[in-house]
């Protein structure tokens, strides 16, 4: 795309160059900025620079959440992390599960090369984990399970479904437990939630922001476009039901669900609400 073209500096903990073996375990799910987690991710990023971070993230974000998760092969992000791993010396096994959603009942197990493994779990993950709809939906409510503990993780409960859902539609986040954006991130509420537009067509006026926060950011917020003249226009609304205050969500350029007031049963019975229990491991794509 011709809008990514600087080097970036391979960096990573130095406890894998000094070991004699590294053995990678992790589960492997569709994931929004690399199409499948798992194998070599757990390293680049996973205990790189931050120039690796911010570059893979924002690849992702160019691409878009919506177009690349869920993606089997090689995506551009992928080929990124593998290229950076063919760079350590060290001999790299990995370990790739794949578990049931919602619990911890293991479907695959796969160990060998990365690479190898992975795509042999990504393989059974994109059979177990992605679920595909006859038409798109207006609205879907995702409940956040109490595992995900801000918006900068629960954001899955977007991710995964923001393929299925209609121009004009919406996304709850129903988590009443969350009272932060970020635990760690607390910069985040500097720039807010916004479409990857909005930070690409002015990126001179985020200088200093880390490519990894407008990749959330942009993730959360989902597609849209912006100009100087006509501002922002998303593609669908996001609303946060949660611990975290009216003014806050709305400072975010979120819109704002008292969870007092929200009550499952007024969305079950309606053929066009999509009830996401346990929001955040499985897709939705419309076939």
């Amino acid at each position: 795309m011709g809008e990514i073209t600087s080097e970036v500096p391979i960096s990573i903990n130095r406890l894998i160059t000094e070991s004699d073996l590294v053995i990678i375990i992790g589960p492997v799910f569709p994931h929004e900025v690399v199409g499948f987690s798992g194998g070599a991710k757990y390293l680049f990023p996973g205990v790189s620079g931050q120039e690796m971070i911010d570059s893979s993230h924002w690849l992702g974000a160019i691409i878009s959440s919506a177009e690349i998760i869920g993606t089997l092969g090689i995506t551009p992000v992928r080929e990124m992390i593998n290229l950076a791993a063919s760079k350590i010396e060290v001999p790299l096994l990995a370990l790739c599960l794949v578990v049931e959603t919602g619990s911890s009942t293991i479907s695959s197990l796969s160990f060998g090369a990365p690479h190898t493994a992975w795509e042999y779990a990504s393989a059974i993950s994109a059979k177990k984990h992605i679920r595909f709809l006859d038409k798109p939906m207006k609205r879907v409510v995702s409940i956040i399970p109490s595992r995900y503990q801000d918006i900068w993780t629960a954001a899955k409960g977007m991710y995964k479904v923001e393929p299925i859902i209609q121009d004009g539609g919406e996304v709850i986040l129903f988590a009443p437990h969350i009272d932060e954006f970020s635990i760690t991130h607390k910069e985040l509420e500097d720039i807010g939630y916004h479409c990857r537009e909005y930070f690409s067509s002015q990126m001179e006026k985020f200088e200093g922001v880390s490519k990894t926060l407008m990749a959330h950011s942009s993730h959360l917020r989902g597609a849209g476009s912006f100009s100087p003249a006509k501002g922002e226009q998303c593609r669908i609304t996001v609303t946060l039901s949660t611990g975290i205050s009216k003014n806050r969500t709305e400072s975010m350029n979120l819109k704002y669900l008292d969870p007092s007031v929200f009550f499952l049963s007024d969305y079950e019975n309606d053929s066009e609400t999509l009830i996401n229990e346990n929001a955040g491991e499985i897709l939705y794509r419309l076939k």
